[in-house]
């Protein structure tokens, strides 16, 4: 556990401990979150699973990068709903990258749906491009699908 530079919160390793907690703050910030198994399936994968929390251990966010030869990629990220327009997605984005640097990484790819306007104007001002776009990649309802626009930063 370390803190985030110069926020008073703490960052840990995600564990099977902390999933329910991390869904929850999916299910609040995002119309179609990631099932459970899908963060239980993460931690259990050892993918590269991070919390941040506040000094009563309160959650504000979280990331999930997983690694495949000299690439990462941004699996998930989200700040609690209280705590978002306060600068905090850019300090997770920091540590993203600084992560993986770190694990010798050259780039990150994420996905975004074109739809979340926020997300993207985050992503560009970080430097992440545009570099395709999955279709159909997204729920978007009972019968529908969402595209997803591929992005990409070079670290």
């Amino acid at each position: 556990m370390r803190e985030l530079e110069g926020t008073g919160l703490r960052l840990a390793p995600m564990t099977a401990a902390d999933v329910d907690e991390v869904w929850a703050l999916e299910c609040g910030v995002f119309p179609y979150p990631w099932s459970r198994g899908n963060f239980v399936d993460s931690v259990v994968s050892g993918y590269d699973c991070w919390t941040v929390r506040d000094a009563a251990g309160e959650l504000a966010g979280y990331y999930l990068l997983m690694y495949a030869l000299d690439e990462a990629h941004l699996l998930d990220v989200a700040v609690a709903g209280k705590r978002q327009r306060q600068g905090l997605g850019q300090r997770l984005l920091d540590e993203v990258a600084a992560r993986a640097r770190s694990q010798g990484m050259t780039s990150i790819l994420l996905e975004v749906r074109p739809s979340n306007e926020r997300a993207l104007d985050v992503y560009r001002r970080y430097g992440y491009v545009h570099i395709g776009r999955r279709k159909g990649y997204y729920p978007a309802g009972p019968a529908s699908r969402e595209d997803a626009i591929v992005m990409r930063l070079d670290l």
